[in-house]
């Protein structure tokens, strides 16, 4: 053998040992969560989605065949701040993909740095209108959410007058612009629409709204502490017997503040609830409690979309063998799994998925109408 023979095949095995160690080389997967915040109720119980995803994942092999290393970031901070955060996560600490549970102010931040360079999952309900490349959304839109369920309360409750207040900002003003469309569909009538800050704390003058005008439906498009003190309020007005109220964004941390007490003809809807009865859901609900105990974060939609978002990336990246966006583009359409919510398919870089309409009873949420296959109503280009 010559010299050029020699080392011509000592340079390619050292490059196929060099491949073979970065193949078996952790994955640095980011999750931006709101760690503080208004929203930082929900930091912990996303944070143990993340875990219990990570170590399902790693004990089926990882994502192609590479083990999951899970770095976390604040996004309950305001939109710049976020973006700092998920910068020294990409850049700094080597983060291949970021999987996002916050608000649409961090996820236009976000998009914004990202320019399709990293493939972004964003888990949470929103507004919808997202299509920037590499940008995969598994929450759930308007479009599931209101478009099967107006219908049915109409045809169940029979509301006449609607009346919608929200948060002033791009979710509680998209999702009370789409609803209008479906309550007039029915035959019904909006006769009030407000938006108050996210501080509010003293709702007297928006009740003497709603009772003024006769509403016999309310919609709740209010987040968090606000929606607490709303529904709280709305109780003690002596409003609960008289008008069903409908919550997009309702969830168990939620109805905990509320108070089953005051949540009488209080409905939600949502593409998960912690007590669904299908085995996929109380599989992954048992197994969420064998991991953190008793004493473990309220399971709650919000936080189980993080655990979504891992099937999604799991789903797209398997089918495009690669964790490049321009590979993972289009593998994302018609991209499938199985999960706590059912079956979920992703088009239009959004999913189909199941959506439950819940009321309450002492027990908690209950499931009392499911709506299969709901579309999402997004038709981004792929």
């Amino acid at each position: 053998m010559d010299r050029r023979t020699f080392l011509h095949g000592a340079a390619a095995a050292a490059a196929l040992g060099s491949a073979g160690v970065r193949a078996q080389s952790p994955l640095n997967v980011a999750v931006m969560l709101p760690l503080s915040g208004p929203a930082g109720l929900f930091g912990p119980s996303a944070k143990a989605c993340a875990e219990l995803a990570v170590q399902t994942l790693n004990a089926k092999g990882g994502l192609l065949g590479r083990s999951i290393n899970l770095l976390v970031g604040d996004a309950g901070l305001p939109p710049a701040e976020a973006s700092q955060a998920a910068l020294k996560l990409w850049k700094g600490s080597g983060a291949q993909v970021v999987i996002g549970m916050h608000d649409s102010a961090v996820r236009g931040a976000l998009v914004g740095l990202f320019k399709g360079q990293v493939p972004y999952f964003y888990t949470p309900v929103y507004e919808g209108g997202e299509c920037a490349k590499g940008t995969y959304v598994n929450g759930e839109t308007p479009a599931q959410q209101l478009a099967p369920v107006i219908p049915w309360l109409a045809a169940e409750r029979k509301p006449k007058k609607w009346y919608m207040i929200g948060n002033d900002y791009i979710w509680g003003r998209n999702t009370n612009a789409a609803a209008k469309g479906y309550i007039t569909q029915t035959g019904a009538q909006v006769v009030g629409d407000e938006y108050l800050p996210f501080t509010v704390d003293n709702f007297d003058s928006s009740l003497a709204r709603i009772r003024d005008s006769g509403a016999d439906a309310v919609l709740v498009s209010l987040v968090g502490g606000a929606s607490v003190g709303f529904n709280k309020a709305f109780a003690s007005f002596g409003l609960a017997d008289k008008a069903i109220r409908l919550g997009t964004l309702i969830e168990e941390n939620t109805l905990a503040g509320i108070g089953a007490a005051n949540a009488r003809n209080l409905y939600s809807s949502a593409g998960y609830f912690a007590n669904i009865q299908t085995p996929a859901a109380k599989a992954f609900s048992e197994a969420y409690f064998k991991k953190f105990g008793a004493q473990a974060p309220a399971l709650n939609g919000l936080a189980e979309s993080v655990y979504e978002g891992f099937l999604m990336l799991d789903a797209i990246s398997a089918k495009a063998k690669s964790l490049d966006v321009a590979r993972m583009d289009p593998a994302s359409e018609g991209a499938s799994y199985n999960g706590p919510r059912g079956a979920v398919t992703m088009h239009a870089r959004h999913v189909e998925q199941d959506i439950y309409l819940a009321d309450v009873d002492d027990k908690g949420f209950r499931v009392v109408k499911t709506f299969p296959h709901i579309a999402s109503g997004q038709t981004c280009k792929v």
